[in-house]
């Protein structure tokens, strides 16, 4: 099997999801084509040679639809012979993409790669594409559809986490995301947005609320208590016979943020990098996907973890740098309950609860912060995961080099 290299990793700043955030003007093709501008200009390779742009986007209608990766590469002048593909594997779309990238690679099936992921959550709702498994009966029936805040809530009554719990783990995380561009951790992958006449319209996560106490988030209102009290706790509880009332424990300070964003990684072989003097930062060492509960939904980081490392013939102890998706912050407490890790092991630059969660884009731009971090501290392995909506996980493991 052929190695896969990551060569270089470039996201965007996080802009707020909502009409007045600074990347609202940007359109979702023009977010990803800047990113892939950046790739192109920081490394001197032939675009020719690119076999396939890979790009996760959750909701790919309107103006996030008909491929968009293959007509951002179009603009971001990589030749009309290189072409584009669409995955959706929900919020884990970004990492997949890249997994998917380095599988054609390992493959022997392509030299040069790019696997990334945008989500402009501000001009394309989210859910607007709709879905089966949202709106056709039968189908909600049978895999128990809840709201997601429903199932973070399932999983912190389920695994004993207090809503103190998961407000003090959303404070650490703005204190720890604060701290990270304080002191330049994201430097090396930032890519500030700009306008049309290139005046920079963002160069940093804005969702973020630094200072944020524990006082502050104890006094937001619970946002899933009603959708609960209309049915929706009846219907998961259904699964969970053995949870008399399920403790709502989420709000908009202790979830991830809706935001706008776009994030790509150059991938290829050894090979590739020594024809165009491209270093590389890291080997990708293992990936899987996983199934779980499509109801309780969010459980499924800890499973695609283990699977990874056992793929890789490594354990947990040999894992440096661990990121793990901030949806909600049960998802995280569960995670480092399952994996046996401390959180003071997990997200140590912050997440998504500071910082924001572009659906599409997420997976991407945590396995390059992994590999940044990887980089900053002198490390060998990470790895990334996400828990995804329908039931299942993604997880990647890289080796820095």
């Amino acid at each position: 099997m052929t190695d896969a290299y990551i060569f270089d990793h470039v996201r965007s700043p996080r802009g707020r999801g909502k009409k007045d955030g600074s990347l609202h003007s940007v359109t979702p093709i023009n977010l990803l084509t800047q990113i892939l501008v950046a790739l192109r200009t920081r490394n001197d390779f032939d675009v020719t040679a690119v076999d396939d742009v890979i790009t996760g986007c959750v909701t790919g209608v309107g103006e996030q639809g008909g491929n968009i990766g293959r007509f951002a590469a179009i603009m971001a002048d990589y030749s009309d012979e290189v072409p584009g593909l669409h995955v959706n594997r929900f919020c884990a779309s970004g990492l997949v993409a890249a997994n998917y990238a380095a599988a054609r690679v390992m493959a022997g099936q392509a030299d040069l790669m790019i696997g990334g992921g945008v989500e402009s959550m501000s001009r394309v709702q989210m859910g607007f594409d709709g879905g089966a498994w949202l709106i056709d009966p039968q189908v909600t029936n049978k895999i128990g559809s809840v709201l997601q805040g429903i199932s973070a809530d399932m999983i912190a009554t389920k695994y004993g986490f207090s809503r103190d719990d998961c407000d003090q783990y959303a404070v650490l995380s703005q204190n720890r995301a604060k701290n990270a561009w304080d002191n330049g951790h994201f430097n090396n992958s930032i890519l500030p947005i700009k306008d049309s006449i290139g005046q920079v319209l963002l160069d940093h996560d804005e969702h973020m609320r630094p200072g944020t106490t524990g006082e502050d988030l104890g006094n937001l209102k619970s946002s899933f208590n009603d959708m609960g009290e209309l049915g929706f706790d009846s219907v998961i509880m259904q699964r969970y016979p053995e949870i008399e009332n399920i403790k709502h424990v989420h709000h908009a300070g202790n979830a991830s943020g809706i935001v706008d964003g776009a994030a790509a990684m150059l991938i290829g072989t050894k090979e590739t990098g020594e024809k165009y003097n491209l270093k590389p930062r890291a080997r990708i060492v293992s990936f899987a996907d996983t199934g779980t509960d499509p109801s309780i939904m969010l459980t499924g980081p800890g499973k695609a973890a283990r699977k990874a490392l056992a793929r890789a013939g490594l354990n947990k102890d040999d894992i440096d740098v661990w990121e793990v998706n901030e949806a909600f912050a049960s998802v995280v407490l569960r995670f480092c309950q399952e994996m046996d890790l401390s959180t003071a092991e997990v997200n140590v630059n912050g997440g998504a609860i500071a910082m924001g969660h572009p659906l599409g884009a997420t997976g991407n731009m945590i396995l390059g912060t992994a590999l940044d971090e990887l980089e900053r501290t002198n490390k060998r392995y990470g790895l990334a995961s996400l828990c995804v909506a329908g039931g299942m996980a993604t997880a990647t493991i890289i080796e820095r080099v």
